[in-house]
């Protein structure tokens, strides 16, 4: 593992995850990530440089706008966050590689689906789709095999399933993001669906217990904890799948 690597990647990433929050707050509302300049949602007023430094300037403007002292949400540096140390541990797991720069761009995916379906509750097709193909086209050039295909039909096709069979609690931008796994993960989605579904589980049970019979009716993001499975698939799955399969 390289550790160094991982940490000159985390710098440059932190501004990979400024574009990422970009990405998270127009895409959903269909607006161009490019134009115009990144300014206040309350207000509208354009940020100067020096207030869209990742993750400083969210601390040195203690969470608050410059012109209007409305809040900044803490999902804004999360994401910057999460993005970057993603990046600098698939740097640090798989080296000056392609597959680290598949796995980060994979990563960086994530937690721009992970953002919008927590802010918004949905997976928005412009992301999931176009980078679901990059990243097929990609793992079956690097390790050219049917595996990430059939990962990908696998995956979505096992949570379509799913939705028919309960569409209160699953919807088709999960299966979406399923195809995105499976294209990733191959035959390690198993692995990131078994631990996303029991992952939200969690929430699922919590509410059950605070509320009974009416949380059926309370939905929770589902895809942030699809994501998660797939992180932990990413980086532990073929150890996680040997160790399952070798109990039997």
């Amino acid at each position: 593992m390289d550790v160094a690597l991982g940490v000159l990647a985390f710098w440059p990433a932190l501004a990979l995850g400024s574009f990422v929050n970009v990405i998270a707050a127009r895409v959903p509302l269909r607006r161009s990530v490019v134009r115009p300049r990144s300014a206040c949602m309350s207000c509208a007023a354009e940020l100067a440089w020096y207030d869209n430094v990742p993750v400083v300037s969210y601390l040195v403007l203690r969470g608050r706008c410059r012109s209007c002292g409305a809040r900044i949400s803490p999902l804004y540096p999360a994401v910057e966050l999460a993005t970057a140390g993603l990046v600098a541990a698939c740097f640090v797991a798989f080296g000056l590689s392609g597959k680290a720069v598949v796995a980060s761009f994979f990563c960086a995916v994530l937690v721009a689906i992970t953002a919008t379906d927590i802010t918004h509750r949905i997976v928005p097709n412009r992301i999931v789709l176009p980078a679901a193909a990059l990243v097929l086209l990609a793992q079956t050039a690097l390790e050219p095999s049917p595996e990430w295909a059939l990962g990908a039909l696998g995956a979505s096709g096992f949570l379509f399933v799913a939705a028919l069979a309960y569409p209160g609690g699953m919807g088709m931008g999960d299966v979406k993001l399923a195809l995105l796994l499976g294209a990733m993960l191959g035959r390690d989605v198993t692995v990131g669906l078994m631990v996303g579904m029991i992952a939200g589980l969690v929430p699922s049970l919590v509410l059950v217990a605070r509320h009974g019979a009416a949380a059926r009716k309370m939905g929770i993001p589902f895809a942030p904890f699809l994501a998660f499975g797939a992180v932990v698939a990413l980086f532990a799955g073929h150890v996680l799948l040997h160790a399952y399969l070798s109990t039997f």
